[in-house]
């Protein structure tokens, strides 16, 4: 199994990404030897990968950066770098290899504080490979402060470190970051070859595999939870129901809260899981004792703790309530296929009595304005509107169709 197994349907990325890191090799003993780089090489020092929820960037990124680590005795051989089984791949890809560093965020936000810190690192020469590799994962939540610090190690990068920045689309990175890098676009995989990923590689069943792959449209890392995950499954089936429960104002309304309650259900319980043994392990370091008063000077640290929990709980509900709202699109995009008879494959048959009823009382003119309701509350939460007004505004809206 190499490094490259997990990017599904994403051949012509792969080509490009084995290209750039064969060609890798020969630009370290380059710049060893103090010459320039080679004309043609496809090798660069920093990436940008963009595509759609997903597609799966971060994990193309990983794998370039195990691919540049690869240290298997083949490459002397000829081998294509990214075997999957050496020291340097597989340390790579769980995450403990000294060169490779992974960033990725549960706030809403990544900050001028983490991003100065992360480029001082990234001027630092490797330490047992051959690349020191920067993965962003979360690039699209740079503050314009951190873009402009990051900006500066990308225009003067260190001789062997490589950033691969991870976004949905170019528009999220400033341009003048995104000027500065190898764009590479992955697009959604088909549905077959994530049900095919599911059932290989997961042990799903094949028909439960399928309707995951389905109804998530060719998310991986939705479809794989959808499928092994009954908690999810009874989420999404409630979420579903909302259609059929927006007759009447009441109806709206109640409909509205019980999905602000279960976003805000998601977000205690990942709460629960981790705040409560982070508190503890920060206490412990320092110096506090269990059941007792923590030591002078402790407080400021103590209150950032809780701010950076407290900004984790809201990504987690905004999260939760973008999956709920993603997943109402997709109930109407099938509505819509229904009564313009087309021949688009649907994506939550599991539902299709409510998908017949919605599609036999109504017109597509009124679910394209309903597509645009969910579409709006999604714009209305990412500009900090309170997400109660912003979900009861969008059932009205479905109502009035």
């Amino acid at each position: 199994m190499t490094v490259w197994d997990d990017l599904v349907g994403q051949d012509r990325v792969r080509e490009q990404l084995g290209a750039a890191a064969r060609d890798a090799d020969a630009l370290v003993t380059v710049q060893s030897e103090g010459g320039t780089v080679p004309p043609g090489s496809k090798m660069t020092h920093a990436w940008l990968f963009t595509g759609p929820p997903g597609s799966g960037r971060s994990t193309a990124a990983r794998a370039f950066a195990a691919a540049l680590q690869c240290t298997s005795p083949d490459r002397a051989l000829g081998g294509a770098p990214g075997c999957g089984f050496c020291d340097g791949c597989h340390t790579a890809l769980i995450g403990t290899h000294a060169d490779v560093d992974v960033i990725r965020t549960d706030l809403l936000s990544i900050g001028v504080k983490e991003t100065r810190e992360l480029v001082r690192r990234a001027q630092l020469s490797p330490a047992v490979g051959r690349w020191q590799v920067i993965v962003m994962e979360d690039a699209d939540r740079l503050t314009e402060g951190a873009g402009n610090v990051l900006l500066k190690a990308v225009e003067e990068p260190a001789p062997r470190t490589v950033w691969l920045l991870c976004a949905p689309s170019i528009e999220d990175v400033l341009p003048t970051i995104r000027s500065r890098c190898r764009l590479l676009t992955l697009r959604t995989p088909p549905v077959e070859a994530v049900a095919d990923v599911l059932i290989r590689r997961d042990g799903i069943d094949p028909e439960r595999a399928a309707s995951a792959a389905r109804a998530t449209q060719g998310h991986i890392g939705r479809a794989r939870r959808l499928a092994t995950d009954e908690r999810a499954r009874a989420r999404r089936a409630a979420v579903l129901k909302l259609p059929l429960r927006v007759q009447d104002v009441g109806g709206c309304l109640k409909a509205a809260q019980e999905l602000i309650d279960t976003a805000s259900d998601d977000a205690k319980q990942m709460a629960e899981e981790v705040d409560v043994k982070e508190t503890e392990d920060m206490k412990a370091a320092l110096g506090g004792v269990a059941g007792g008063r923590m030591p002078r000077g402790t407080a400021g640290a103590m209150k950032e703790l809780e701010d950076r929990q407290k900004r984790r709980r809201t990504r987690t509900q905004r999260d939760s309530l973008d999956l709920a709202l993603t997943e109402l699109t997709g109930f109407y995009r099938d509505v819509l296929a229904l009564q313009l008879g087309s021949r688009l494959a649907l994506a939550n048959t599991d539902v299709r009595d409510a998908i017949d009823r919605v599609a036999g009382s109504s017109t597509p003119e009124r679910t394209l304005r309903r597509i645009e309701a969910v579409i709006a509350c999604r714009t209305a939460l990412d500009r900090n509107v309170s997400p109660l007004l912003a979900v009861e505004a969008m059932t009205m809206a479905l109502r009035a169709g």
